[in-house]
């Protein structure tokens, strides 16, 4: 477990503003307050304030998808407070943040993010104030109408079949769970050190997610009638020239992650998605 100090400095970001005014998260940090500990908001990675020990992410998981981009730049450890619903990655729920804090319950993991380096990337600037070009979950390209993509993906720069699809998504391990899930890939338990190529809603019959060493290079290329497609990674999404090439890999960063010392991930997996669920499962029912 961790040794943490007494009196802390904890930035805390928060995506939904109505969230704000919630009287659970007033609570929350005038508990925080009375415990002597240094509380501000932050929105961006310059709001970050010297001496801060941890950012914590108030809101849903897609909520520290955003607050990565503020943790990474700034070698902050990130803790989820869930007010969302699923909680794979926010697992510490409110009325048990304090105290966990004060008794140090917690530990400290270092998940993989991608990198992705579009050949359009002075458009993707022209997009938004900050291109930060990770993502924790996943990056993905999609179609923009009706008419499907030939997606073109090379692992080393050994080409695979062409995929026609609604798309393509590169996902982490930690990812696995969120939108290469809901693909039909597998999941990966966060320290698998992998990487998911999965094809969204294919038009093949005989193709499948494909699993690969997390040091592999992965580039990506699309077949399109339009003359655009959707580049996201994790909850950002740009437009892209639908001739544009990715390369994507691991990135040399990595988002430091806080969760308590007691989570499991295969029992998150069946509390949280009634994993296995069924009745003969029941022992009231043998």
């Amino acid at each position: 477990m961790l040794i943490l100090k007494s009196l802390m400095k904890l930035a805390y970001y928060i995506k939904k503003e109505s969230l704000v005014a919630d009287p659970r998260v007033r609570n929350l940090l005038k508990e925080l307050g009375d415990n002597g500990m240094e509380v501000y908001r932050v929105a961006s990675p310059e709001d970050v304030s010297g001496q801060t020990d941890i950012l914590l992410s108030i809101g849903g998981d897609g909520t520290l998808l955003s607050a990565a981009g503020i943790a990474v730049p700034n070698d902050l450890a990130v803790l989820g407070v869930n007010f969302g619903r699923l909680g794979f990655l926010s697992e510490t729920a409110p009325e048990e943040l304090v105290e966990a804090l004060r008794k140090g319950e917690f530990l400290i993991e270092e998940r993989e993010l991608l990198q992705v380096e579009p050949d359009a990337a002075e458009k993707l600037s022209a997009q938004t104030e900050r291109f930060w070009p990770y993502a924790l979950n996943e990056v993905s390209v999609s179609r923009v109408s009706a008419s499907m993509l030939g997606v073109d993906v090379c692992v080393d720069g050994s080409p695979l079949p062409t995929y026609w699809a609604d798309g393509m998504l590169v996902a982490t391990s930690s990812g696995s769970t969120a939108y290469s899930l809901s693909v039909g890939g597998p999941i990966c338990t966060p320290d698998s050190g992998v990487l998911i190529i999965a094809p969204i809603s294919p038009h093949n019959l005989n193709v499948r997610p494909l699993v690969v060493p997390l040091d592999s290079n992965i580039s990506i290329s699309l077949r399109s009638r339009d003359d655009s497609a959707v580049l996201s990674l994790d909850n950002r999404a740009y437009t892209v020239d639908a001739g544009v090439r990715l390369e994507i890999s691991a990135a040399s960063v990595r988002l430091k992650c806080m969760r308590p010392a007691k989570s499991n991930f295969i029992n998150a997996l069946r509390a949280r998605l009634h994993w296995g669920e069924d009745v003969r499962n029941d022992a009231e029912n043998l």
